[in-house]
Parts: structure tokens; sequence; C-alpha cells
């Protein structure tokens, strides 16, 4: 049984924070410098290219680099072998969080009550996903997931007869009608099987791939390349100024489903796409 301590955790959360509030992942940038040298529209390579400005001020400053700093959504992959001790882990998750927005100056966007509308002032609670997995480590996944991108997310539980038509139909709506709301180009999670709300994980999970790394299974890769085709054939472009490049990469998880259904979510996610990973 090896021991992690509920300090290294807060620790580890909260420097995940602050870096990935201030910088862009490296595929990040390398997919939006190919987005820059791919779009044909002058208006939407001027976007892209303010994009990249920020990034880099956003770097050289330590200033966050988008000011919806997002929600706090953590992956925690708990080795069976792996003992969490000097408290709860859900909590020293929540103090990085805390600590992490505090340091970083990060705004804080979560509310107590979605009715009362109340900011709990410190970005607390994360929305933390679990995963009981062998071996003795833990593994820390995070993404500041903003609202605009959010909010322009769909699941829909289609009939098994809509196949991979529907699926394609109803992924490429949902980017289309995300326009300019989600901030593209955008890197659509999507979710494939599983249940109602298995699907919309999946979606959310799908987001942390990086770029470029197909799913394994190759119908699915292939059906991922389709996608990517599709989406940036709507034509909403950079910031929805209009273009080819309205999607950098279209990632699918997939699960077994029940025999009358067919689950299938799409969890936008913009440009930014602010995400990091530790191993403990």
């Amino acid at each position: 049984m090896r021991e992690v301590h509920v300090d290294a955790i807060a620790s580890a959360i909260s420097e995940m924070c602050q870096s990935a509030g201030v910088a862009l992942t490296d595929d990040m940038l390398q997919a939006l410098e190919k987005a820059y040298r791919d779009e044909q529209s002058p208006l939407g390579r001027h976007a892209i290219r303010i994009l990249l400005d920020n990034a880099r001020l956003a770097t050289a400053t330590g200033v966050p680099y988008c000011q919806d700093c997002g929600v706090a959504i953590v992956f925690a992959r708990v080795g069976q072998d792996c003992h969490v001790v000097g408290g709860a882990l859900s909590e020293a998750i929540n103090e990085g969080v805390r600590c992490g927005f505090a340091a970083g100056y990060m705004r804080a966007s979560m509310l107590q009550s979605p009715l009362d509308r109340r900011n709990t002032g410190d970005n607390t609670p994360a929305v933390i996903h679990y995963d009981v997995v062998p071996g003795d480590r833990l593994e820390l996944a995070i993404t500041l997931k903003g609202g605009g991108s959010e909010n322009m997310s769909r699941q829909a539980m289609l009939k098994p007869a809509d196949g991979v038509e529907g699926v394609k139909r109803f992924v490429v709506e949902t980017v289309a009608n995300a326009g300019p709301n989600a901030c593209p180009p955008l890197v659509p999670g999507i979710g494939l099987g599983g249940t109602f709300d298995k699907s919309t994980y999946l979606a959310k999970k799908a987001i942390m791939r990086p770029i470029g790394e197909f799913n394994p299974d190759p119908a699915i890769a292939e059906l991922e390349k389709e996608l990517l085709v599709l989406c940036n054939e709507t034509g909403v472009g950079p910031q929805g100024l209009g273009g080819i490049v309205t999607c950098l990469w279209t990632p699918i998880e997939v699960y077994p489903c029940h025999v009358t259904a067919l689950p299938v979510a799409v969890n936008i996610q913009c440009h930014a796409n602010r995400r990091r990973e530790v191993i403990l």
C-alpha cells in the first residue's frame, strides 16, 4: 500500500489550475498554428492570429488566457493500492482549486445554487470524476471548462435505426448551432454509447485526449476523421467569422449500450482547451 498525503494533492491541483489558466498546451498551440496556415478566410486568419498573440501574451505576463477561467473539472484515477492520508481526497482537490484560483488571480465562476445565483467566491466546488484502477498511483487530470462552450453542448437518445448517419447529423448540427457562442475553432468531445449520463461523461473525457491521438478502434478513428471534415464544412469558421476551420479535432469515446438505445453526447470545448495532468 502506497500513501499519498492530501497536501501533495492540493499542491498539485493548485499548480495545475494556475498553469492551465495561463498557458495553452503544446498540442493546442500547434493545432492553432496549423489552423492559421490552413484557413483561407482573411477574417478567419486574423482571428486565429489574435488567439495566438493572446496565448503568447498570457504566457509572457502570467495573466489568465481568458476572463472566463472556467469550472474545474477533475478526473481522478485512484489506484487500488494507493491510500490517501491526512484527510479526504475530495476536500484536498477542492482546497487545491481554491488556492490555485486565488494565487493565479483567476475569476471565480461557481455558484452555490443554480437558482439563487450566489457565488461561492473561490471557484469551488470542483466537478470530480473518480475511477478506481489497478496499481498504487494517483493520476489527476484537470480541465478548466468555460461557460460559453459548455452551454452549447448537447445530448440525445437516438433510435438505433438512426445509425451512424444519425450520429454524424447530430454532431454536425450541434457544432453548427454553437456558432460563435463557443469561441471556435472548437474541440467537440463526442461520447457514444453507455446510458444518458455515461454518454455525457464520455464526451467530457474525450476532450482530454491530445490533438491527433485517434481512438484505438479503427472504425471509430475513421469516424473521427470524417466528422472533422463535416464539421469544418459548416463554414462557421474561427470565432464565427466564417472559414474552413471550425473545429481543430473531433475525438470520440465509446462504451457498450442497451439494445434499444443509441446515446450520443457532444461536449463542446473552446479553442483554449485548458488541461493538465499529473501522476502522484
